[in-house]
């Protein structure tokens, strides 16, 4: 349940959001509803004919758990446990739920328990313990005495210093790899979206990956990079990323920058919208907030500034839209002309050829030919041009006190003649 007028999402769109973070951590709802709330109660949040009406449909529906799509203080969660006798969860608790599910890498287990600890440091009281029967959860908070909370808070800070103090290893060892790949060095396209927009579905159908790809909110959590090959471009590094979605906890933002540096480190990102949603367009200004909030997207870029990252949207699920829809979007891609748009099904993989194209023309703009004279024994060199540059012709160019020469005339981009450059 959620008030109205919370987000620019419309209402229904917002409550079938809410539904299907419910349905992704795998709960049976009972009901669904949108509640009005003009004035908030410090208290409870809702006002008590209202409370009643929730107590009403809980019984009808024989329900178990309250999810209340919005913000919930301590209090406000605590008090309406009490009057409606069941277990109440907010919208970032329940988000929290399905990233300590999903996450598969270290890393992303450290991010969550850390992003946990964080949201249960004011409440101490034990929220999930329905969802900790089911699979496992975070049960280490303690009883109501004033001397108990003091020791959990104690342990929740200990815990979190050990924590980040376990993420900055893992950090570390993500910028060495990072580096790797800089010095080797291969493009880095990087897949963003709203959270079931499509991403993996889109990742696996380009790379033959096998990543999880379902019809779920935040199916994919940890970041997961495949070789690509594209038009001019021998090998590049695709990486699938999380979901973003509106109104994402604010200690999810920050546990996950680390999951979401690949985005940037990389060359081009590809935008994964899912064109047949109705809210699409509100779905991409909640992207480009998170992109702007990692300054990869200036203020103006939907005004048509030009982005610190170049920035290709891949209007997914064409398959899904109806014929008057997609005269429509036609006409509005052949419009906006500054922006780099691409209609594509990852499930039948209409257009995803012509994504790999311009891509590929991306990556190689301002490629020009050069020629190098090398050793012919410097086959690290010679090879590194052959992998990431288009060579025209490779020729005997005699010999010096080295010993036999060749000469390599082959197009780069400004960005792989220096690279080649610092080898």
């Amino acid at each position: 349940m959620r008030g109205r007028g919370a987000s620019d999402v419309d209402t229904a769109a917002r409550l079938e959001e809410a539904r299907g973070l419910a349905l992704a951590i795998g709960l049976d709802i009972a009901d669904a509803i949108a509640i009005p709330i003009r004035e908030p109660r410090a208290a409870t949040l809702f006002g008590e004919g209202q409370i009643a009406n929730i107590d009403i449909a809980c019984n009808q529906g024989e329900a178990e758990l309250v999810v209340v799509d919005g913000s919930l203080t301590a209090i406000q969660q605590r008090n309406l446990e009490d009057k409606l006798k069941r277990k109440v969860i907010d919208r970032t608790g329940l988000i929290l739920e399905i990233f300590g599910e999903r996450a598969a890498t270290a890393e992303g287990r450290l991010q969550v328990e850390l992003a946990h600890l964080d949201y249960q440091a004011g409440r101490l009281v034990r929220s999930w313990t329905h969802l900790e029967r089911q699979r496992g959860g975070f049960g280490f908070l303690g009883g109501p005495g004033e001397t108990q909370i003091e020791a959990d808070r104690r342990m929740i800070r200990d815990r979190m210093a050990r924590l980040r103090r376990e993420l900055e290893n893992v950090r570390r060892t993500r910028g060495l790899h990072r580096s790797r790949r800089e010095k080797a060095p291969w493009p880095v396209i990087a897949l963003v979206g709203y959270t079931n927009a499509g991403k993996s579905t889109l990742f696996n159908r380009l790379t033959g990956a096998g990543v999880m790809a379902e019809d779920l909110l935040f199916a994919t959590l940890d970041p997961t990079m495949r070789r690509i090959r594209l038009p001019g471009v021998d090998k590049a590094i695709l990486s699938d990323t999380v979901g973003f979605i509106s109104d994402l906890p604010t200690q999810l933002v920050a546990a996950f920058r680390a999951t979401l540096e690949e985005v940037t480190a990389a060359d081009v990102i590809v935008h994964v919208r899912d064109i047949a949603n109705p809210d699409t367009e509100a779905q991409k200004r909640q992207v480009l907030d998170v992109l702007g909030d990692l300054g990869l997207v200036g203020q103006d870029a939907e005004e048509g500034g030009e982005p610190p990252v170049p920035i290709v949207e891949a209007w997914n699920k064409w398959d899904l839209v109806d014929a008057e829809r997609a005269a429509d979007l036609k006409d509005r891609i052949a419009v906006r002309r500054d922006e780099i748009i691409v209609p594509v099904s990852a499930i039948t993989g209409m257009g995803t050829d012509d994504l790999l194209e311009r891509l590929g023309a991306m990556l190689t703009t301002g490629a020009r030919p050069h020629r190098f004279i090398l050793a012919a024994g410097d086959g690290q060199r010679i090879a590194w041009l052959h992998a990431h540059g288009e060579v025209l012709g490779e020729t005997p160019a005699g010999e010096d006190e080295s010993g036999p020469l060749t000469s390599v005339e082959v197009r780069l981009t400004p960005r792989e003649l220096g690279r080649f450059v610092r080898l």
